[in-house]
């Protein structure tokens, strides 16, 4: 109930200064979708475009007015004290075994995201097999799935930037954890299936933009025309082979599993 209370007490404490906050002014588009006859206006599509410039100074502006009324509460510290205690636990993921090693998720309580670490077969301690808290030095790019591969050579995994949607799959070499060379992109909502012989993985992604394609042409859509593709370890993203698509249904989205003895690959799919 105090924390629910606390936007009302930050309001008495400093009516002053929550009067004077100027808030920025927002640019509105003229971005109108029809949905079945119905005119809805969505002028602040533009916001959606997180890689944006314009989006970017949005942020910063906001941030300005934001930041130095939140540091400026006496309460701040007092919840953050008490926050960090409720939060400092050790915690662990559900671990599950591939070809004999153990693999598991470990986070020592104020971690931002949690370690992933391998337990090798016969192994008596596990070791840290990819930690993404050292991706970037801000700590905005997550580990958003992982996948090894049925004989525990291999393990692609998804990294995200900034919240984003958006992934970039890269794959693992689970004995020396270094990452390889490959590289995929213009991946969003998009599993990771191993073939049997763990000489590669079927996944899906969008095709690219026009190169003259700019941030806000709403002729080319970004979620329209999910493809499945087969990707071959040590292999450009380019030569990947492209397995089913359906461009009379641009909307629909596809999912791929192979099966238990690895003879086939059952195909999903799915709207909206």
């Amino acid at each position: 109930m105090r924390l629910l209370l606390a936007p009302l007490a930050c309001a008495a404490l400093f009516p002053a200064a929550a009067a004077a906050l100027q808030y920025p002014q927002t640019a509105r588009g003229d971005v109108v979708d029809d949905y079945f006859g119905t005119q809805v206006a969505d002028p602040y599509r533009w916001l959606e475009d997180t890689d944006s410039k314009e989006t970017a100074r949005w942020v910063q502006a906001q941030n300005r007015v934001t930041m130095p009324f939140l540091k400026a509460l006496p309460t701040r510290e007092t919840y953050h004290r008490r926050l960090t205690e409720l939060w400092s636990y050790e915690r662990y993921g559900v671990p599950y075994r591939k070809a004999g090693a153990l693999f598991y998720t470990r986070n020592n309580g104020l971690q931002n995201q949690s370690v992933l670490h391998v337990q090798d077969k016969d192994a008596k301690e596990a070791r840290v097999l990819l930690d993404p808290n050292t991706l970037s030095s801000g700590g905005t790019i997550a580990l958003t799935q992982w996948e090894v591969a049925p004989d525990g050579k291999h393990m692609a995994y998804g990294l995200a930037a900034a919240g984003s949607d958006w992934n970039e799959f890269r794959v693992l070499d689970v004995g020396t954890g270094k990452p390889l060379a490959d590289k995929l992109l213009r991946i969003k909502f998009s599993g990771i299936s191993w073939t049997k012989d763990g000489k590669g993985f079927f996944y899906t992604r969008y095709p690219d933009p026009p190169k003259d394609a700019k941030a806000k042409d709403q002729t080319f859509d970004d979620l329209a025309h999910q493809k499945l593709y087969y990707h071959r370890l040590g292999t450009a993203q380019s030569d990947d082979v492209m397995i089913y698509e359906r461009p009379d249904q641009p909307k629909w989205g596809f999912g791929a599993e192979v099966s238990d003895d690895g003879s086939f690959v059952f195909i999903t799919t799915g709207s909206g």
